[in-house]
């Protein structure tokens, strides 16, 4: 992972973030180039990444203005600009809070063995890539890092944190997917699966706040829509080129052999990066650099 050479001292160093103790008490939340796959933190960064990710973040958050979130400041230090923000100190909830509107990864998984997704009963006749009836709540129990979150059905959620998080949670997840999903497909994306992070400060702890990436590549599941088609595993601006190669022959890797993975070819970095950043254009009509 990418050393900024920053006089701060590291308070966590996630798959992909690093945060930083600021002198005020805010965090400096740093976005590198690192990827992960298969909960592997690969060798092998994309460059402009981070970068992508903060700033499509940040356009998210201003789409959703009216939802609380943590970015104080987008002041930062030279080394780190265009993929840092201030952020305010949370309590967060450890919780994967994610809205699915399609049917596919897991999901469709857990569909075709039992008809449903985290306890959730759906109707007969469903494809990978099926439109939902409405958007599901689906969370996950985080794991420590270089684990694998479990998906866990609402009752397991509200015994770990109460029946009242629970439900704000669930209701907050699907509100900002409802809306998010509309202004991504007026960009001509679809917004097939998310994940958010909330938390809580210490001075407001019933009000929670959207925190960490919103809406970004890595934090989501976006298919273009014209090439959209239920039945068959679908394009998607995301890191499916690293995956695909990495479970290819071409590799010489097996994924549950637990060992580290192999270097990425250029062509996968080059092809994986242009992904990101057609996402990136799409969605806010700007151009990356």
């Amino acid at each position: 992972m990418t050393d900024f050479a920053l006089d701060l001292p590291l308070i966590h160093a996630g798959k992909v973030r690093r945060l930083y103790a600021l002198p005020d008490g805010n965090i400096l939340m740093v976005a590198t180039d690192a990827i992960s796959a298969f909960d592997h933190v690969l060798a092998t960064p994309i460059p402009d990444k981070g970068a992508i990710l903060n700033q499509l973040s940040l356009w998210w958050f201003e789409q959703l203005a009216d939802v609380p979130n943590h970015v104080v400041s987008t002041q930062v230090p030279d080394a780190v600009r265009g993929r840092a923000v201030v952020a305010e100190p949370l309590q967060m909830v450890p919780v994967e809070c994610v809205a699915r509107g399609y049917l596919t990864g897991s999901g469709w998984a857990e569909y075709r063995q039992s008809g449903t997704v985290c306890g959730i009963a759906l109707p007969d006749g469903l494809v990978d890539g099926s439109r939902l009836p409405e958007p599901i709540f689906t969370p996950a129990v985080k794991a420590p890092l270089g684990e694998h979150d479990e998906n866990v059905d609402f009752a397991t959620v509200a015994d770990l944190h109460g029946q009242q998080l629970a439900a704000r949670l669930r209701e907050l997840t699907l509100a900002i997917y409802a809306r998010a999903e509309v202004i991504a497909r007026e960009h001509g994306i679809i917004l097939a699966d998310t994940k958010f992070e909330f938390g809580r400060t210490s001075d407001k702890p019933d009000e929670l706040v959207l925190a960490d990436e919103v809406l970004t590549p890595d934090s989501s599941r976006w298919w273009p829509v014209e090439s959209y088609e239920p039945g068959r595993a679908q394009p998607s601006f995301d890191k499916q080129f690293v995956r695909d190669w990495l479970t290819s022959p071409a590799s010489g890797w097996d994924k549950n052999s637990g060992e580290q993975p192999p270097q990425l070819p250029a062509e996968i970095v080059d092809r994986t990066r242009a992904q990101y950043i057609e996402a990136y254009e799409r969605l806010t009509g700007r151009s990356w650099k």
